[in-house]
């Protein structure tokens, strides 16, 4: 393990955008995307270029400070490459990308096409992200979940394009949202309360899919490997109906079944059994529409469908295990976001909508088989961004949302009204040496009032030299199923209590120039959890939810990365975390939080031309506790992957990628007690044609990320 860790040193470096990547980057040179909304309403924003009808350059005066994740200014004065660090940029960002949400915020930007070719997951994309760690349960169809910065998952806010993701029992199931819809992710680190409402105590991702484009293309992608795992989609877009559409349809199935050795008594000298993986099984589908068009006056609609289906084996646990159940999932998300310019003062405004409907359905031999459950939510929001002088900036958002359970294992159903107003003042001071951003959300969601204020600052330091910090609070108040729906052997508690997280957190980061190609970020973070909610034994054989007193989480993050050379990327990241659990109970105090590892250590490399590059990634994570008591923990486990990709072909463009994951065959386990894949062989072969479109002129201001 030792060895394998140091090894892991050697490789801490980080992906370039191989051929098809490219291509990719060019079609969406005028392509909007969606960023985070609060109350989870869509908000498309221009993912390579400013939301049309956005600010003129020369109409906010103001120095802006690029956060992580952010996006070049318009092509007449071209910004900075953003790559993750504060950097002090000639235009702004478009009003809607997550600089702009949240100025001061730790945001980090992955970028899906610099991942092409490696037959990876959702999950797998933000793993090695620093501050996260994901929950998983298997392979290919199975959930996974995220914690971030301690935070529990159903404390981390998930969007897909800005429609929330987070279910009726408040956590998010990345498994449901396949990679090939991706464009890029969007993490917001810390208390996500101010600006993304209720659940945001660990902070939010927004999951931005593939957009449209203005020139015609055809692009296809199939993955075939390991344990019959085999994945694919067929995207087409290009002008219609006076606008640029988006058609993408997906599918994939894998058995699962690798093989594995089982010690049934670890303290007894005895051989160990050869065993194969059982209920590991799943397949899914679905389809992807986007839609964009400029309007008169130089507004915009953005107008998105999602439909997603999945049928996955239930395994139950090593002590419980199961032999016939399975889940039934079902998703379809509905957005549509109009935005332009109002008035000649630089004031921005927009109106969003979005309704999200998922099913789930379980059946077996299970506690749990039955009718179906459904939950429904959809809302509105409009917001506006006025400069009030050449140093001042408010923001305004009022959003609207209802939300519904229906469970038709028990006829239950539950539903509530949720309803906020945030306001975000941004100042300049000092000739834009300091930047202040108070703001804060009024909340009513249900039964429960919900304050969360924020102050956040950042100070330019001199020489690419920059510090940024922020404090607030933030809140979850209980899900449905917590409160009212009854799941087997969970009871429901309608007395619980919204959950609440005070934080902190600062961070120093450098860049060499505006160009990016080195840059470091080093910061710390803490937080105090109160009324957590845990489920406690309800004898004779039940469990029901109660709040616990606290929990306090801190740690340190730092972040590296650097693009010497067009052909060469390198990136690494180190997370260390501690956790207490503050509860009164002798058995469980200063214990640290399950499913929370103290180290997590992430490394990747990609070097070499379209025609032929390689890569790399070492992924290491400290040993976790999976009780409260300290007592039962998972194992340390170090993952290292390693493949290559080739442009043997163009016009079209024909793509061939193999990829070995978990290349040493290191054996870990899920917080459940099963095994979790080992080596795997992937081969992926992508073809992409394009067709110019000379009827369709590119919109102004439109401008793409240049290639390393």
């Amino acid at each position: 393990m030792r060895s394998t860790f140091l090894a892991g040193a050697l490789v801490c470096l980080a992906p370039s955008l191989p051929g098809e990547a490219r291509a990719q980057a060019r079609d969406a040179a005028s392509v909007s995307a969606e960023s985070v909304s609060p109350d989870g309403s869509v908000s498309p924003v221009v993912s390579v270029s400013p939301v049309e009808g956005a600010l003129p350059v020369d109409a906010d005066p103001r120095p802006v400070a690029v956060e992580p994740g952010s996006l070049e200014g318009p092509a007449s004065s071209p910004g900075p490459e953003v790559r993750g660090t504060v950097v002090r940029g000639k235009s702004p960002p478009p009003p809607d990308s997550p600089e702009r949400r949240d100025p001061t915020g730790a945001i980090t930007l992955i970028d899906a096409s610099e991942r092409a070719g490696e037959a990876r997951d959702t999950a797998e994309m933000l793993a090695g992200s620093v501050g996260l760690a994901v929950q998983d349960t298997g392979g290919y169809g199975q959930s996974k979940s995220l914690v971030v910065r301690g935070a529990a998952a159903n404390g981390v806010l998930v969007f897909l394009d800005g429609i929330p993701l987070n279910g009726a029992g408040g956590m998010a199931d990345l498994s449901q949202v396949p990679a090939a819809l991706v464009e890029r992710f969007e993490v917001l680190r810390g208390g996500a309360g101010a600006r993304y409402g209720s659940g945001g105590l660990g902070g939010a991702v927004n999951i931005v899919t593939r957009a449209p484009s203005s020139r015609a293309r055809a692009s296809g992608e199939v993955t075939y490997g390991s344990w019959n795992t085999a994945l694919g989609h067929v995207a087409v877009t290009g002008p219609l109906l006076d606008g640029h559409a988006l058609v993408l349809l997906h599918a994939g199935r894998s058995d699962g079944d690798f093989a594995y050795e089982l010690d049934e008594l670890p303290a007894v000298d005895n051989p160990v059994t050869a065993e194969a993986r059982a209920r590991n099984d799943a397949k899914g589908g679905g389809v992807l529409l986007r839609y964009r068009r400029r309007l008169p006056g130089g507004s915009r609609l953005d107008v998105l469908s999602e439909l997603a289906l999945e049928d996955r084996a239930i395994p139950g646990t090593v002590q419980n295990p199961q032999s016939s159940g399975r889940q039934d999932l079902d998703r379809l998300a509905l957005g549509m976001r109009w935005s332009g310019a109002l008035g000649g003062a630089g004031t921005q405004a927009s109106a969003r909508g979005f309704f999200r409907r998922d099913g789930l359905e379980v059946t077996g031999d299970l506690l749990a088989a039955g009718g179906p459950q459904r939950h429904s939510v959809g809302g509105v929001e409009l917001e506006g961004r006025t400069p009030l002088g050449g140093a001042h900036v408010l923001t305004l958002t009022v959003a609207a949302s209802s939300e519904q359970v229906t469970d038709a294992r028990d006829s239950q159903s539950a539903s509530w009204w949720r309803t906020s107003v945030m306001a975000m003042d941004e100042w300049r001071l000092f000739n834009g040496v300091l930047d202040v951003v108070p703001s804060l959300r009024l909340e009513r969601m249900g039964p429960y009032w919900l304050f969360s204020p924020k102050l956040g600052a950042m100070v330019s330091l001199g020489g690419g030299l920059g510090l940024r910090a922020n404090a607030g609070q933030s809140h979850r108040a209980p899900s449905f199923l917590e409160l009212y729906i009854r799941q087997g052997t969970l009871l429901p508690n309608p007395g619980l209590k919204p959950e609440r997280a005070l934080y902190a957190d600062a961070a120093l980061v450098w860049s060499s120039d505006e160009t990016e190609r080195w840059r470091v970020t080093a910061g710390g973070f803490a937080a105090l959890y109160e009324n957590l909610i845990a489920y406690e034994l309800y004898p004779p054989m039940m469990a029901r939810p109660y709040n616990f007193d606290a929990a306090r989480v801190w740690g340190a993050e730092l972040e590296a990365e650097a693009r010497p050379f067009s052909w060469l990327l390198a990136s690494g990241g180190y997370t260390w975390l501690r956790t207490q659990n503050r509860l009164g109970d002798p058995r469980f105090f200063n214990q640290p939080l399950p499913y929370r590892p103290r180290h997590k250590w992430v490394g990747r490399v990609r070097a070499g031309p379209d025609w032929l590059n390689v890569r790399t990634e070492v992924l290491y994570q400290a040993s976790q506790f999976i009780n409260r008591t300290g007592t039962r923990g998972l194992p340390s486990r170090t993952f290292w992957s390693a493949g290559a990709s080739s442009t043997f072909l163009r016009g079209p463009d024909v793509t061939l990628s193999v990829e070995v994951k978990n290349l040493l065959d290191a054996r870990a386990y899920d917080f459940t007690g099963f095994p979790l894949p080992g080596r795997a062989v992937y081969a992926t072969l992508a073809v992409a044609l394009d067709r110019d479109s000379p009827s369709v002129t590119e919109e102004p201001n439109a401008s793409h990320r240049p290639s390393p």
